[in-house]
């Protein structure tokens, strides 16, 4: 059975800092239209940086749509002009401090499909410690270093819940196991 769908008219709905909210008319498989509303994301990058004694340099923040602190790794929004590599350097460097070195793709994770284009391009690297931050002006995390094989339990016990991340330190820590890097 054919799945794609065809936009047959497409209008934003809403033009924020973050969000792109748009509302298409489409034209469905089986020839009937429906609506799809979702967010057009300019991208961002994430990256486990693991030290000489693998630890992992993790980030903690407020997010304010979960209303939660959480415990994740170094990410950010692609920003123009970057690749994501240079975009993941920079983020981990204003984040923790830390100069990666080593740098590894992880591939892609898009973690909100049903109604967000954005592509999270992941990485791992390894870095020397922690440096000075250079945050955002409305910017505000703690790092801390955690065990490699700790934050793999913890991912797996369910004490992170960033999808990002937990997508990212399983297949590092696959990569790593398996000797692939």
């Amino acid at each position: 059975m054919k799945l794609e769908e065809k936009a047959i008219k497409s209008t934003q709905v809403y033009d924020g800092c973050l969000l792109k909210i748009y509302r298409d008319e489409v034209l469905l498989p089986d020839g009937n239209t429906s609506v799809r509303e979702y967010n057009k994301h300019p991208g961002a990058v994430c990256v486990v940086p693991i030290t000489k004694d693998n630890q992992v340099l993790m980030v903690r923040q407020y997010r304010y749509p979960s209303r939660q602190v959480m415990l994740e790794i170094p990410a950010g929004k692609l920003e123009k002009g970057e690749t994501p590599l240079e975009n993941c350097k920079r983020e981990l460097k204003e984040e923790t401090g830390a100069e990666g070195y080593s740098f590894t793709t992880l591939g892609g994770y898009v973690g909100l499909c049903a109604y967000s284009d954005e592509l999270v391009h992941m990485y791992m690297c390894r870095v020397n410690d922690c440096g000075e931050q250079s945050l955002d002006e409305d910017e505000f995390l703690n790092v801390e270093k955690i065990p490699f094989d700790k934050v793999v339990e913890m991912v797996l016990n369910n004490q992170i819940e960033d999808g990002k991340t937990q997508v990212a330190i399983l297949k590092a820590k696959y990569l790593l196991d398996s000797g692939k890097i």
